[in-house]
């Protein structure tokens, strides 16, 4: 158990990456230990997939010492823009 919400990842997130649009969720039954997030920032703006992943990763450097999976997919808001028009 990490001892970590996904409120509070998404909180952190939301105020580290000034994102337009955050969910975090929670994958392990309530363990804390498997979260899934969306991420959509304008921080991400020309910076390739895996600099997008080490900026989120460098955010909870701290929680991902005790949280044992964490995936993410992380847009800009254009592209969240032209996912949300194709849907």
């Amino acid at each position: 158990m990490s001892g970590y919400t996904a409120e509070q990842l998404q909180t952190k997130l939301s105020k580290e990456l000034e994102t337009s649009h955050c969910e975090v969720s929670d994958l392990s039954d309530g363990c804390g230990s498997k979260f899934s997030a969306l991420i959509v920032s304008a921080k991400f703006e020309g910076k390739p997939l895996l600099g997008r992943h080490r900026l989120v990763n460098s955010i909870l450097e701290e929680e991902m010492k005790t949280i044992h999976a964490f995936t993410q997919k992380t847009l800009t808001p254009e592209q969240w823009a032209t996912k949300q028009a194709a849907a």
